[in-house]
């Protein structure tokens, strides 16, 4: 059976995900077989594994840094917020249904015995298994049905790192508060503290660091620096979602901050290349006239395109397209730019409303959820995106709609479960696909970029794409080093062996 370690932070994006990430590469960097472990995720950045199931982002990140393809062992239980009080509840990678706040808190409990399950199976194949906890574990009004946190380590008999974020501020009280608002059982589970995204010299905060070990006698084992580290982020808090326009690059591809966007991982393999800005817009000012408009995904395609037609953006939107400007959109925008969304059974908002009309389709909304890897190529495409024309890519589907063309050849051809399928739309200048990841493939990539440069009447050769899964590793790496450098692993793994 494996042994286990736990990272809990003081707040949400205290830098849990990162470190459970980083810890994970460093164990396999060592010679150990290391899966990592969230009992419940709260995102709308989700996954879909090879064999249909739907998991966490952060949990996927992780998976690849520890040298392992994601499973949704290792995230049994998914939230996907639909509304500011609901969330669709996602069990072992299958939706059981939607559920208000109060509704699910009365019922996770009874989700302890598949948790345990995904965990004691990855366990059994594994020598480490580093657990991740949410939000913070002192949570007083949570507690007592807690099954992430404190519940968790208990469950698994973890000890417990504590990560505390220095950047907001603060790190010494949320740090000290955390630790006594804790039952005694659950304090004496806490092994070592670590402060996270520190700028500047390690030393001004000894000082501090030793009055604190004094007051909760507990050790610190590392002062972590604020990393430029490039690797996928939980959507919720991303500072990516806040990026401005960079002035000097040659092409500007500006993404609709949608209120319940999902997904929106899909564009960073767009936003790495050097001399392109990527910028997330949710206003008319802030649009401006970018190369691309991308349309993301959504929990809630309909409530989501209210919002866009309230604010305005959806008569910017239309008044680029008519001007020929180049709009792509990806699972709920492509529904989006359709003619009309329906829903006649409620899976949204119900009713029926008209799209933006950029493409000749109509979808429906369905109970079934559609949940799977693909593999394709594009079509023959037509104008100014001929060179995505044949270009193969590899990706995933997630959507409860089925979109129906009303004139045009489908966009895509695909192979889901062996079967061979049809995908997306073209309109001129306006492209849509139920495909994530499709960015992903560096043809794929290089062929937009530079058809955009095209467009801009600038070289082909302008900006040389970069490999995603190279940059990717490349990042992750990074990350161990920076980590291993500045944790003290040997208290870490005497805490992972119950030494300390």
């Amino acid at each position: 059976m494996a042994k286990c370690i736990m990272v809990q932070g003081t707040t949400s994006n205290a830098g849990k995900s990162l470190t459970v990430a980083a810890l994970c590469r460093i164990f396999a960097q060592d010679g150990y077989r290391v899966a990592p472990f969230k009992s419940q995720n709260m995102a709308l950045n989700s996954f879909i594994t090879a064999d249909g199931m739907e998991m966490g982002r952060a949990q996927v990140v992780q998976a690849e840094a520890a040298g392992l393809a994601p499973d949704v062992r290792m995230n049994p239980i998914l939230l996907k917020p639909t509304s500011d009080c609901g969330s669709q509840v996602i069990v072992n990678g299958k939706p059981i249904g939607n559920m208000r706040a109060a509704e699910y808190f009365r019922f996770k409990t009874q989700l302890i015995p598949d948790i345990m399950q995904a965990y004691n199976s990855l366990a059994a194949e594994n020598d480490i298994i580093v657990i991740e906890g949410a939000g913070s574990p002192a949570e007083i009004n949570l507690k007592a049905q807690d099954i992430v946190n404190m519940g968790m380590a208990k469950l698994a008999d973890a000890p417990v790192l504590l990560v505390g974020d220095i950047d907001r501020g603060g790190v010494f009280a949320s740090l000290y508060g955390t630790v006594e608002l804790l039952e005694p059982d659950e304090r004496a589970r806490i092994k070592g503290l670590i402060i996270n995204k520190f700028r500047g010299d390690p030393a001004i905060l000894e000082p501090g660091l030793d009055m604190l070990e004094e007051k909760v006698h507990i050790p610190f084992v590392g002062v972590v620096p604020y990393l430029h580290v490039d690797i996928d982020d939980e959507d919720s808090l991303s500072e990516r979602l806040s990026s401005a326009q960079d002035t000097k690059a040659l092409l500007d591809i500006a993404v609709i901050r949608l209120p319940r966007l999902s997904n929106f991982t899909d564009f960073d393999p767009l936003g790495r290349q050097e001399g392109v800005s990527l910028r997330y817009v949710g206003s008319v000012e802030a649009l401006g006239q970018p190369d691309l408009i991308l349309l993301p995904g959504s929990k809630n395609t309909m409530g989501d395109l209210r919002w866009l037609r309230q604010n305005g953006l959806e008569a910017e939107i239309k008044k680029y397209a008519a001007a020929g400007g180049a709009v792509i959109g990806i699972c709920g925008g492509y529904q989006m730019m359709g003619e009309t969304l329906s829903d006649p059974h409620g899976v949204e908002d119900g009713g029926a409303m008209d799209g933006i009309g950029l493409l000749p389709m109509h979808t429906e909304f369905s109970m079934e959820k559609t949940t799977s890897q693909v593999t394709g190529a594009f079509r023959t495409v037509d104008g100014a995106f001929s060179a995505l024309s044949d270009q193969s890519f590899a990706g995933y589907e997630i959507h409860m709609g089925v979109s129906t063309s009303s004139g045009g050849a489908p966009l895509t051809r695909l192979s889901r479960s062996g079967e061979a399928v049809s995908d997306g739309l073209q309109n001129g200048s306006c492209l849509g696909t139920y495909v994530h990841g499709i960015f992903d493939s560096e043809e794929v990539c290089r062929a937009l970029v530079r058809t955009l440069l095209k467009r801009r009447g600038l070289s082909e050769d302008a900006l040389t794409v970069i490999s995603h899964e190279e940059y990717r590793r490349q990042q992750y790496d990074l990350l161990a080093d920076s980590v291993r450098k500045s944790l003290d692993m040997d208290a870490i793994y005497r805490i992972l062996n119950g030494e300390a």
